[in-house]
């Protein structure tokens, strides 16, 4: 699922968070590393919390816009080395914690060093026990990194009925079966705008969902969605009481594409009636 699995690792972080397991989101992130563990330490920093990393707002020096191919993608050299977690964290500030947005897959990478630490649980280990065992979720891979640690940022392969399973949580504040899987404060606060995208606020980011607003039949609505890399989408659309899931590999800047938004616009034109 790339990318979508950061959104996965959100809602495991809100069982916790709901079960007490995990701690305050306003935590400084540099507590979890030992003292001169981290390089390039400064007031800014100090400041990063694991909201930040939730949210895209670290602050962190990183550049993930270019295609993965190419060696400028903080990303891509991420990945050639063997540690992750220090190479995400050791690079420099280039701004203040919150101020902005910068799509960041080694925040969410540390998110999943943190858990560990914090839960004393490895996070695929929470996951099965908390989320998808719960849901029937039992045909799953959770790539690794070179030290082990479960991929949070984009390792996760699961089915497409699978990611739709959890996707409706969201439809359904957090039930299914009648039985509360995540608390339902922390479906509403993942879906609350932190960040905004684009100048119209078109596009948000909240606790590692996608906020898209979608035009049909001349109305503007809200949906949500995770994004992953290559084309996969589970979208949310609570006005229409409706769960969208796409999967897909178009890796190729000169490929085939679709976006979010223009799936949402072609599903609805071929379920709703005229």
């Amino acid at each position: 699922m790339q990318s979508v699995t950061k959104s996965v690792v959100s809602t495991v972080i809100g069982i916790a968070v709901g079960r007490g397991d995990f701690p305050d989101l306003d935590t400084p992130v540099l507590k979890y590393f030992e003292s001169g563990s981290v390089d390039n330490v400064d007031d800014k920093k100090r400041q990063m919390t694991i909201r930040h990393l939730l949210i895209m707002t670290t602050g962190l020096e990183w550049n993930e816009d270019y295609p993965y191919s190419d060696p400028r993608n903080t990303a891509a050299n991420m990945q050639g080395v063997p540690d992750w977690v220090k190479f995400t964290m050791d690079r420099p500030m280039s701004k203040e914690p919150g101020k902005s947005f910068q799509y960041n897959s080694g925040a969410t990478l540390i998110l999943g060093h943190l858990f560990s630490k914090a839960t004393g649980m490895d996070i695929e280990e929470y996951a099965v026990r908390y989320l998808f065992n719960p849901l029937g979720i039992d045909n799953f891979y959770w790539k690794r990194t070179p030290f082990g640690l479960a991929e949070t940022q984009e390792g996760l392969y699961v089915s497409s009925r699978d990611i739709a399973k959890i996707a409706y949580l969201y439809l359904k504040q957090g039930m299914w079966e009648d039985k509360s899987i995540v608390p339902r404060t922390w479906i509403n606060v993942s879906i609350t705008p932190f960040v905004s995208i684009t100048d119209n606020r078109s596009v948000e980011y909240g606790y590692s969902w996608w906020l898209l607003n979608y035009e049909y039949k001349g109305q503007v609505s809200r949906a949500f969605a995770g994004i992953g890399f290559g084309g996969q989408y589970p979208i949310v659309i609570p006005e229409l009481d409706l769960v969208i899931v796409f999967t897909g590999w178009n890796i190729l800047a000169e490929g085939p594409s679709m976006s979010s938004q223009e799936a949402i616009k072609r599903i609805l034109e071929a379920v709703i009636e005229p």
